[in-house]
């Protein structure tokens, strides 16, 4: 199986889903998590642009070439809306995702749920943690539950 881990880059929550899911032979994808390089790769790859506008412009771009590749790939996406930034990004990739037929784990906290309801509403799962994600992978790939603890 493949995974597209979408969406939220500033916390480690993909870790956390990648470690408990090590042994079920998934094959993650992610964007690049380096704030400064997914911002600047467009200059520091296609030379320097003078207008902010075309200095996100060029970067937005290769970005999106690694978004959607990984987005076709997966069988499954998990898009995470965190809590501290708007996560625009996290909406086109849950949208895009949708519209390819892929299946979609939607995770957010509980006080986004009403400002999240139609993007809810595309995903097959939607959690409240990377653990319900792991989990939900977990019996995804293998129809186990998790033990009671």
């Amino acid at each position: 199986m493949h995974v597209y881990l979408a969406g939220e880059i500033h916390t480690d929550w993909r870790d956390h889903i990648v470690k408990k899911c090590s042994d079920l032979g998934i094959t993650f994808y992610t964007p690049v998590t380096d704030h400064p390089a997914s911002d600047d790769c467009g200059v520091r790859i296609l030379g320097v642009e003078n207008n902010k506008f075309w200095h996100d412009h060029k970067s937005a771009k290769l970005n999106s070439i690694r978004t959607r590749n990984a987005i076709e790939k997966a069988d499954v996406v998990v898009v995470r809306f965190g809590d501290k930034y708007k996560q625009w990004n996290a909406a086109f990739d849950a949208g895009f995702a949708s519209a390819l037929g892929k299946s979609l784990i939607i995770l957010h906290s509980s006080e986004h749920q009403h400002a999240l309801k139609e993007i809810d509403a595309a995903a097959l799962v939607v959690a409240k943690s990377p653990g319900e994600v792991s989990e939900a992978l977990r019996y995804v790939v293998t129809g186990t539950l998790p033990q009671d603890s």
